[in-house]
């Protein structure tokens, strides 16, 4: 069983969930924060020193602490970001293997995940890294030094951690019913992009992420493009943002971050 922290969902049938998306990003998923009324600018900081402490050092390739608590927060300055391993090892002064061995430890610790890409059936012209995320974004607000949801709102990463929360979201529904996440994104050479994509069976559906509280055309544009190159029908789609009103269009269907808890 894998034990994550809290989703929307359970936040949402525990009366937990906060009302402004940046609220909800900047105190976290984890219990502690609601069920022991912890400030997350108190819980962080502690929670990463003890699992660097007392976790990290018993792994024999983790030599240096303070070299791997600065791996953490390049991580998290990288979130919704292609991993780049020979960018992350030049700036932390570590080889790519150990950035390998690392990143790994982090996932397996459920502190990150990779999101991999989605390439089947398509040509060679596309990325084939993968992207880094957080479990938790009140974690990788504490990690990028965010003190307030002010600060957050304003913050150069406020989309990449908005993305993060709403695809840990989805990862944890799918973990939550049993099953292993079957959701990917996927990104061609030239810049065309569609946030994630979740496999359900034969389906594909494609999901958009965008941290506006408005919703505006340029949305739409990632999923247009994947219909016309899938030939699949637009009304798959899926436009997640920061707002609170859903909408039916014409093609896509726009869904408020809220209302996501049923889409696994």
């Amino acid at each position: 069983m894998t034990l994550l922290p809290l989703s929307i969902g359970e936040m949402k049938n525990s009366n937990l969930l906060a009302t402004q998306p940046e609220t909800a990003m900047f105190k976290g998923c984890y219990p502690r924060i609601y069920d022991q009324k912890i400030q997350p600018e108190d819980l962080f900081p502690n929670y990463i020193r003890t699992y660097i402490e007392r976790d990290v050092r018993m792994v024999k390739n983790v030599t240096n602490l303070n070299d791997f608590q600065k791996f953490i927060k390049l991580c998290a300055g990288r979130i919704g970001q292609l991993v780049n391993l020979a960018s992350l090892g030049n700036d932390c002064g570590i080889s790519s293997g150990t950035v390998k061995s690392w990143l790994s430890l982090l996932e397996s610790s459920y502190i990150i995940f990779t999101l991999q890409p989605y390439y089947k059936n398509f040509n060679k012209r596309l990325i084939k890294s993968p992207k880094i995320y957080f479990y938790d974004t009140g974690l990788a607000c504490s990690l990028l030094g965010i003190t307030s949801e002010e600060q957050l709102n304003s913050h150069y990463l406020r989309g990449g951690l908005f993305e993060s929360f709403i695809i840990s979201d989805l990862m944890k529904q799918s973990y939550n019913k049993g099953t292993l996440p079957s959701i990917y994104f996927w990104r061609d050479k030239t810049g065309n992009e569609v946030d994630c994509l979740i496999e359900k069976g034969e389906k594909i559906i494609p999901i958009e992420i965008k941290s506006g509280l408005t919703i505006n055309r340029s949305f739409f544009e990632g999923i247009d493009y994947w219909s016309t190159i899938s030939d699949t029908d637009p009304k798959n789609g899926i436009i997640i943002y920061a707002g609170d009103t859903g909408q039916k269009k014409i093609k896509e269907n726009v869904i408020g971050w809220k209302n996501i808890d049923d889409l696994i």
